[in-house]
Parts: structure tokens; sequence; C-alpha cells
């Protein structure tokens, strides 16, 4: 059970098989997994309900849509408050490049995923994510993928 929503074998391996491929009919899972359609359907309804299945979308080559460029941005406040966080938010929000932003723990308070064309474009970026008026900002450029995948691991669930 996990925060109140139980899934057994079959929840799970529907899981799976979508996490891989969110195209699959309801038909092929219900034969992959051995349980009728009707029952499928119920099963990824109630997942979808109780918020395990978030959304289904298609991902894309970053390279393929000219954005060949990952970085990992570092970002230091000396403004905890609600009114800079809330606005934090709305500059990373408006930004079409930042794929991803956590508030972390530890020397770093947050962590922004963007993805951009070329150095030019992540200058662009910066000049925008500045305007939050940030304490300190640290750059890191991703060399090479070696790893990455959006399927979680379901051992836990």
């Amino acid at each position: 059970m996990i925060f109140g929503v139980f899934m057994d074998k079959q929840d799970k391996a529907i899981l799976e098989l979508i996490q891989t491929d969110a195209t699959l009919a309801i038909g092929e899972l219900a034969d992959k997994i051995g349980i009728s359609k009707s029952a499928c359907w119920r099963r990824v309804q109630k997942l979808e309900q109780e918020g395990v299945i978030r959304a289904r979308v298609a991902l894309l080559d970053p390279a393929k849509v000219n954005l060949p460029l990952t970085v990992y941005i570092s970002v230091r406040t000396n403004q905890h408050n609600e009114q800079w966080s809330s606005s934090f938010q709305a500059v990373t929000d408006q930004l079409p490049g930042v794929l991803e932003v956590y508030r972390m723990s530890g020397d770093l308070d947050y962590l922004i995923k963007a993805v951009v064309e070329d150095m030019q474009g992540f200058d662009r970026l910066y000049k925008e994510l500045i305007a939050a008026d940030l304490f300190d900002v640290s750059s890191s450029f991703v060399m090479e993928t070696m790893k990455q995948t959006s399927a979680l691991p379901l051992h836990a669930a």
C-alpha cells in the first residue's frame, strides 16, 4: 500500500507496461496481463483516479527538436520567505526551457533542470532566470547521458 493506495500484482503489471509504452490499448494490456478488457479498464481508471497515473505523455528526443544541451542549474538564495519563493516560482514557470525545479536540502536551495539549443540559448535563459533576484547561481552542462528513464521501480509499491 502506498499512501492509502493498495496495488496488487496486476496493478503493478499494468504500471510496468504503460511506463514502457503508454500507447498500449486496453485490450493489449489485458492480454499481456491475462485479465479481461473490462477488468483492465477498471484498474487503469482506478489508478488514474487515485493519482497513481498522473499523465500519459510522449517523451521527445531533445536533440531532434533542437534542444541538445541539458543544464542543471544550482541556485542559492539569501531570501527564505514566501514572497521570494512565489516570485521565483513565477519566473521559472514562465521559462519553457525549464523542465524541473526542486527545493533542496543542504548547501543548495534549488536545483533546476533545463534544456536549451546552445550556449547562447543558455545565456538567454540565465538572464531571464536572474530576474528572480538570486544570490548564487552555478550551472553544470550534461556532456553525456549514461542513463535516463522515466519508469519508476515498483518493488516498493
